[in-house]
């Protein structure tokens, strides 16, 4: 079995569909409790953000606490620029199968969740200053996550290094990365736009192959891209596009 480990986004899709209820998991409950005690004054501070989108965030904290918070599957609320360049609204069963046999998203919240689990929506990301019993974000959860890919020996990483770094350095040695490249008058560029674009397209890709083998990765074309054997090492596989 292989697992590919997509990041969360700060973008919500406000036409995903709408399920009642879910009930949080220990250490979900313990980051709510905190972030339900800021107020609209605390959250601007922590997010960096101005007071009216501070607001926002209290009001889903105060839901999420209440209990009275709408759930939604994550791989279609989440709505960032890797979320829209998935052809999650053209899946089939056979591929909706694959995700949930293979597909996990890394959060702040709630930890590493399968694609189609319920999450609510919130803001929060492993840059955000915020102590859950003494412990950083990234340390609070590093147990669980490594827990989650234990015996594991195939895991792609379609993360960026924030989320990475969760993982403790043992777990991180097993991860088989890609990095997305274009290439301009012989000139190689990495840039977040274009990484954030290619994660999306790049899992489609696995999704609709049904890709389960680091070979099957390598054959893998789209937007230009494809497999430079030159540019990869053993667990990090590059994908390039002249420009």
């Amino acid at each position: 079995m292989m697992r590919i480990l997509i990041p969360t986004a700060k973008e919500m899709n406000k036409k995903a569909t709408a399920y009642d209820g879910l009930q949080l998991n220990p250490n979900s409950m313990e980051i709510v409790n905190e972030l339900a005690k800021l107020s609209v004054e605390d959250l601007a501070k922590v997010y960096k953000i101005k007071e009216d989108k501070a607001i926002e965030e209290f009001s889903r904290w105060q839901d999420i606490n209440n209990n009275t918070a709408k759930s939604y599957k994550a791989l279609e609320l989440f709505n960032g620029l890797m979320y829209r360049n998935i052809n999650r609204d053209n899946f089939d069963e056979a591929d909706k199968k694959y995700v949930e046999g293979n597909v996990f998203i890394t959060t702040s919240l709630y930890g590493v969740i399968g694609a189609y689990d319920l999450i609510q929506e919130h803001r929060l990301d492993f840059l955000q200053n915020v102590k859950i019993l003494g412990q950083s974000l990234k340390n609070f959860w590093r147990v669980s996550y490594d827990e989650s890919i234990e015996g594991e020996n195939f895991v792609v990483s379609l993360l960026s290094s924030e989320f990475e770094e969760v993982f403790s350095k043992e777990q991180r040695e097993k991860f088989i990365k890609i990095n997305f490249m274009e290439e301009k008058d012989g000139v190689l560029k990495v840039h977040s736009t274009i990484s954030k674009k290619a994660r999306g397209k790049f899992l489609t890709e696995l999704v609709k192959n049904k890709v389960s083998s680091v070979e099957e990765m390598k054959k893998i074309q789209f937007d230009g891209f494809e497999f430079s054997n030159e540019h990869s090492e053993e667990k990090v596989l590059a994908f390039i596009a002249k420009k």
